[in-house]
C-alpha cells in the first residue's frame, strides 16, 4: 500500500509518498484553502502513485475530523471532504501528533512542538493521544504557548526563552511522568543543550508518523489511533 503524507504548515505544505526519500513542497499561507491545497498537491505528485492519504493539520483534530479553522491559513477546513477531493481514503491528524508518532521509540513519550505555538501529544505503548497543553495557564494570566511559542521567544529573548522551555518541560514531566521527552518544531533548534532524558525530533519524523497511521496492528508491535 502506497501512502501519501501531507504535512500542512503555515509557510509550506510538504509531501512524501512511501518508497520515496525526498519530500516535495508547495507554498502555504493565510489565503490557502483546503480546495486549493488539494489541487496543488495533486499537481505536485501527479507522477506518484498512492492508495491512501494522511493529512497532518496545524490545529485541533477530534475523531479524525478538523475541529476548528486554522489561524494561519484560509477558511473552509472544518467542513471540507478530503476523501472526496483526493478520491482516496484519508486520515487526518494534528501535525504535532503526527510528528510525535514518528518519533516514538517505546514506553510513554511526551512530544512538545516548539513552533508558532506549542504542539503536544503523548504516545503510550504505541497508542497516540493528541493533546492541547498549549492553552493551559502558566504565569501572569498567560498560557504555556504564550511563553514557549513564537510570541514568547520574541517577547523574552532567546536566553530567557530557553530557560522557560526548560521550566515548562520540567513541569509537564512532573505532571505526566513520561519515560521519554521529545522536542520538535522549527524553534527546537534554537535551544542550547537539553536536559537529561530529553531529545530532539526532526521534520522527517512527521512523515514517519503519517506512514505509521496506516500500519495494521499485525505489522507493528503496538497499535495507534488518531
Amino acid at each position: 500500500m502506497k501512502i501519501l503524507v501531507i504535512d500542512v504548515g503555515g509557510t509550506n505544505v510538504k509531501v512524501l509518498v512511501s518508497g520515496k526519500r525526498t519530500p516535495r513542497k508547495i507554498a502555504s499561507g493565510p489565503s490557502l484553502t483546503p480546495r486549493q491545497m488539494v489541487a496543488d498537491v495533486k499537481r505536485l505528485v501527479a507522477d506518484w502513485k498512492y492508495d491512501v492519504v494522511t493529512v497532518g493539520f496545524p490545529g485541533p483534530v477530534v475523531n479524525g475530523r478538523i475541529a476548528a479553522e486554522p489561524k494561519n491559513l484560509g477558511k473552509g477546513w472544518v467542513a471540507f471532504d478530503f476523501k472526496k477531493a483526493f478520491g482516496r481514503p484519508v486520515k487526518i491528524v494534528n501535525d504535532a501528533a503526527m510528528q510525535a508518532l514518528g518519533c516514538y521509540e517505546g514506553g510513554r513519550m511526551l512530544f512538545l512542538g516548539l513552533g508558532t505555538g506549542l504542539g503536544s501529544a503523548m504516545v503510550f505503548d504505541g497508542q497516540l493521544e493528541p493533546m492541547e497543553l498549549a492553552h493551559l495557564p502558566y504565569k501572569k494570566g498567560r498560557t504555556f504557548e504564550d511563553y514557549v511559542g513564537l510570541r514568547g521567544l520574541v517577547r523574552l529573548g532567546k536566553s530567557k526563552w530557553r530557560k522557560t522551555v526548560d521550566d515548562v518541560v520540567a513541569r509537564l514531566r512532573a505532571a505526566l511522568l513520561p519515560h521519554d521527552v521529545v522536542l520538535g518544531g522549527g524553534n527546537a533548534k534554537k535551544l542550547d543543550g537539553l536536559p537529561p532524558g530529553v531529545r530532539l525530533g526532526c521534520n522527517a519524523n512527521a512523515f514517519t508518523g503519517g506512514f505509521r497511521l496506516w500500519k495494521d496492528a499485525g505489522d507493528r508491535t503496538s497499535r495507534t489511533r488518531s
